[in-house]
């Protein structure tokens, strides 16, 4: 495991709910485009720490939260503010495309 935490349905709301920016990366081990985000996920992880939580939830094994936020087709990441959903990206992106999503957030 690198840098960003697992994040699981019982965990949600004590780690996304908290106050700041928090980003969720929704994948699944049998995804491709999910292998792709996966390594820009960690490097955003490590790059921001201490400046906003940064997450991975396999929606196999968590199906409640992914549910609960209508994720429909992964890679979906998800970003947070104070607990909020401001922000969407379904698909795989670039690292500057995720990096400037943070950026906006982080002010």
């Amino acid at each position: 495991m690198g840098n960003a935490k697992e994040l699981s349905d019982d965990a949600f709301e004590a780690e996304v709910g908290a106050k700041g920016v928090a980003m969720v990366d929704f994948w699944a081990t049998w995804c491709g485009p999910c292998k792709r985000v996966a390594p820009i996920v960690e490097d955003l992880a490590g790059a921001y720490a201490g400046k906003a939580r940064i997450y991975k939830m396999d929606v196999d094994q968590n199906q409640g939260t992914p549910a609960r936020f209508g994720v429909m087709s992964i890679p979906t990441v998800v970003l947070f503010k104070d607990g909020k959903e401001v922000d969407r990206v379904v698909g795989a992106q670039s690292k500057a495309y995720f990096e400037d999503k943070l950026k906006k957030l982080i002010g």
